[in-house]
């Protein structure tokens, strides 16, 4: 009986350590605001990890398809059932997240005789004035942090802090600039992810490797062009001035094309 809590400690320790491994060859997530709105950033291979989920709220994940779907069209049914109950301004992220998704996601977790959700989650949130846009983000065992300015998702915490760090450093006002910051820190987490991955998981290594200098910024499109053979740059904005109550939209091949850096337009045609 006194062996029961060791055992679920144990069990949550070695939950824990396998989903760690699970993220290591995803696409890691960007989210940074700039004058226009929130700007969402990440690469895929054919299935969308970004989508708008409220009027001012988008979303952004990685991990398992099956477990993002099935937590993004929860939090479309809970932002819905909000509205329609309520009113549109009830429908915040804070309200999604504190007591809809992270409980769910935490008692996944945690119920150790059942699979837990594969999935991180970041949740954008534009707000009616500029300079009050905030974004939340879901670990995989349900712990949530909100910040402002700008969020990641990545495999490990390290390769996050290593993205925010780069992030700290720049300057995104114009969307043009918030999309140039926005790829470049993807392949910062991206090549630290790749890393970790050589390095079979060891997380020290990794903690290592976070330590060194950051690469310069003809690296960093170099490590992303080479991404592109393989997989599609997907950018969507909550814009501010958009009109209507969605602000939620796709960027068109057309500006994007003209919003990305010169060393990688030529990669996108």
């Amino acid at each position: 009986m006194y062996e029961e809590p060791y055992r679920w400690v144990e069990a949550v320790g070695n939950r824990r350590q396998y989903l760690d491994g699970q993220f290591v060859q995803g696409s890691p997530v960007v989210g940074v605001t700039c004058d226009q709105g929130i700007l969402l950033m990440t690469m895929s291979k054919g299935t969308p990890k970004l989508y708008e989920i409220y009027d001012r709220l988008a979303f952004g994940g990685m991990g398992h398809p099956a477990d993002l779907e099935r937590l993004r069209f929860t939090l479309l049914e809970m932002a819905h059932v909000e509205g329609f109950n309520r009113s549109a301004s009830d429908v915040t992220g804070g309200r999604l997240v504190k007591y809809g998704m992270a409980p769910v996601v935490k008692q996944a977790f945690e119920e150790v005789l059942k699979a837990p959700f594969i999935v991180k989650i970041l949740l954008a949130e534009l707000s009616q004035k500029s300079g009050k846009d905030g974004f939340l983000t879901i670990n995989y065992d349900g712990v949530f942090e909100e910040k402002s300015q700008y969020a990641v998702l990545a495999a490990t915490p390290s390769v996050e802090q290593r993205m925010m760090e780069y992030l700290r450093q720049q300057s995104s006002r114009s969307l043009k600039e918030a999309v140039d910051v926005a790829i470049r820190t993807w392949a910062v987490g991206d090549q630290a992810q790749r890393q970790t991955y050589e390095t079979k998981g060891n997380h020290d290594d990794a903690k290592g490797n976070s330590d060194q200098s950051v690469m310069d910024s003809q690296t960093l499109f170099g490590h992303v062009r080479q991404c592109m053979t393989e997989k599609a740059l997907e950018c969507a904005l909550l814009d501010r001035h958009m009109a209507g109550t969605s602000k939620y939209r796709t960027l068109g091949s057309r500006e994007f094309e003209t919003l990305l850096p010169e060393d990688l337009r030529e990669a996108l045609t």
